[in-house]
């Protein structure tokens, strides 16, 4: 393996921040493609398309939620047989994970056109809001295959240990869904609608770049023969299938509060998304720094490195409660100014948009950060299950069940909804501290004998 893909030398701490970096870089455009539609369509559109894309916005993030945690469990595969020196597995789990993620989203576009309209009736989106919700997620659908084979990409790269190519491409994206936005919204005037295209567009243009570069400088990449192997997928599946449980779950849960939070008038509805979408950008540290352990991890559990596997885990807490200590302290400062980015005209909406932050981007992000850590440590090892269980705590015992007490049954309305949201990851942190401390997980592995033995070379 090259210098810059090999995980399994060097300063742990050192290592980590150099894979971390380009994909913090990376998560942060890759985030900017939702919220450039906010904020064109929020200055063209109004409050209205605000609403719209906040709602529509959710059952995206499911759509992303299955195609990532999807391609997880490739990326964990390969990075175990990476570090196992085994080109073979290498080859055969890529050639595996490209069949499951076409599959996979042919079977996401049939059911995203199915069920969003009954969906966003069931979440009650405002009235004037729905048309406009519904011709967005109609158009974003279609471009599910892009989403999938793009991150597909990126999956099999991060575990090969590059971390630097997946930044170029969605730079590229991201520029070219900025100009279409402006365009297709702007001069084009077809409002959300306009914004949807070019997200789809520069989805497809980054995933058709991406894939001939793949092709081109990736030795263990070959499309012409891909080989049928059971055991190379149920292998991609026990990390993939919970993986994407544990996204989808907690990305249903903020679909499912922001129906709970609809019911507030649109300026709530609005104000809610524009909090979230702010909130997102604040978390991108801890998801690019979570990738990296999965994927330093993953390369050691494969070469039997069990103590440096340790020490990423530790480095990683440390470098993510520093981080997101620094970026909570600059969003509860700047809260007004970076809710006025988005809309600036309705008090109602900055006044709503501040107390989110307040209330969900504080000490709980803390907290966030320390779960995200363990449980990005636990699908490294091919333990994804332990972050599918954490997920369900989030989601299940904690956010929705608390949200709705607080605010229905005590009458502390929609601020009720954000401080359920703002204790959720307390019980999963507490889960996966233990579960790191148990050292069970230090017997774990996805790649088979063979490659750990005499498979080295192939």
């Amino acid at each position: 393996m090259t210098q810059d893909q090999n995980l399994l030398n060097g300063s742990v701490p050192q290592k980590l921040i150099q894979f971390a970096f380009p994909l913090f870089l990376a998560n942060l455009l890759q985030a900017l493609y939702n919220v450039v539609d906010m904020l064109v369509v929020g200055k063209i559109v109004g409050k209205i398309g605000l609403a719209a894309i906040s709602n529509a916005s959710m059952l995206c993030f499911i759509i992303n939620s299955l195609c990532i945690g999807l391609t997880m469990g490739g990326s964990v595969l390969v990075a175990q047989y990476k570090g196992a020196g085994d080109q073979k597995g290498q080859r055969d789990t890529i050639g595996m994970l490209f069949l499951l993620s076409l599959v996979a989203s042919v079977v996401v576009t049939i059911l995203g056109l199915t069920v969003y309209e009954s969906l966003f009736r069931a979440l009650d989106v405002p009235a004037e809001a729905y048309p406009d919700a519904c011709g967005y997620m109609e158009i974003i659908c279609w471009g599910t295959v892009f989403v999938f084979g793009y991150n597909t990409v990126c999956s099999i790269l991060k575990g090969l240990g590059d971390s630097k190519t997946p930044l170029f491409f969605v730079g590229t994206a991201t520029i070219l869904n900025v100009l279409l936005d402006v365009l297709l919204v702007g001069p084009c005037s077809m409002g959300t609608a306009g914004a949807a295209w070019a997200t789809i567009t520069a989805q497809g243009i980054s995933f058709v770049g991406s894939l001939a570069y793949l092709k081109r400088h990736q030795l263990s990449v070959s499309f012409r023969k891909i080989e049928f192997c059971w055991e190379i997928l149920l292998s991609i599946l026990k990390v993939g299938l919970p993986t994407a449980t544990q996204m989808v779950v907690v990305n249903t849960a903020y679909l499912l509060v922001t129906g709970m939070l609809n019911p507030f008038g649109t300026s709530v509805a609005a104000a809610s998304g524009v909090g979230l979408k702010i909130n997102t950008f604040a978390g991108m540290h801890c998801w690019a720094i979570g990738q990296a352990i999965t994927a330093m991890v993953g390369q050691c559990m494969g070469a039997g490195q069990i103590r440096r596997a340790r020490q990423v885990v530790r480095s990683g807490l440390l470098l993510n409660l520093a981080v997101t200590a620094a970026v909570v302290v600059t969003v509860q400062f700047l809260a007004e100014p970076l809710i006025c980015l988005f809309d600036s005209t309705s008090p109602e909406v900055i006044r709503v948009g501040v107390l989110y932050l307040r209330l969900c981007c504080g000490v709980n992000s803390l907290v966030y950060a320390a779960m995200y850590t363990l449980d990005s440590f636990a699908i490294g090892v091919g333990a994804a299950h332990v972050a599918m269980v954490n997920a369900l705590l989030d989601a299940v015992v904690v956010r929705l069940p608390v949200a709705w007490l607080l605010a229905f049954s005590l009458s502390m309305g929609f601020p009720g909804i954000y401080l359920g949201q703002a204790l959720s990851p307390i019980l999963p942190a507490l889960v996966g501290f233990i579960y790191f401390r148990s050292r069970v997980w230090e017997r774990k592995t996805l790649v088979r004998e063979p490659s750990r033995e005499g498979s080295r070379n192939k």
